[in-house]
């Protein structure tokens, strides 16, 4: 019901807990139509907060800061303050050391890395 009123994102099986999925993936998506949601219709719990922060993130996102020292930073600063109680496969101290100015971050195009 959800893909069909939002006219996006798609339905997946999740092997581990034997449950399905609904994913939206494309952030003019999220932007324009899933955030837009839950802005109106606030969750009525803690998890309200961390659709904020991921807002926050899509925005950086969209504006294409990810591809920048600064603006890769900010987003790891802002992840790690989401579901606080939950397991993270690598700190934010990890991330942002492995991360060197004057580096180009790069990211993946089909199946060509770009800088």
């Amino acid at each position: 019901m959800l893909q069909k009123k939002w006219g996006c994102g798609f339905i997946r099986p999740d092997r581990s807990d034997k449950t399905l999925k609904f994913e939206v993936r494309k952030i003019r998506d999220l932007i324009e139509t899933v955030l837009p949601h839950f802005g109106a219709t606030p969750l009525l719990s803690s998890r309200q907060r961390d659709v904020v922060l991921f807002d926050q993130i899509c925005r950086l996102v969209f504006q294409k800061r990810h591809l920048e020292l600064d603006g890769l930073t900010e987003i790891v600063n802002l992840a790690v303050q989401m579901n606080p109680s939950g397991k993270r496969k690598y700190l934010a101290s990890e991330i942002l050391n492995s991360l060197r100015a004057g580096e180009g971050i790069v990211y993946a195009v089909g199946n060509h890395g770009i800088t």
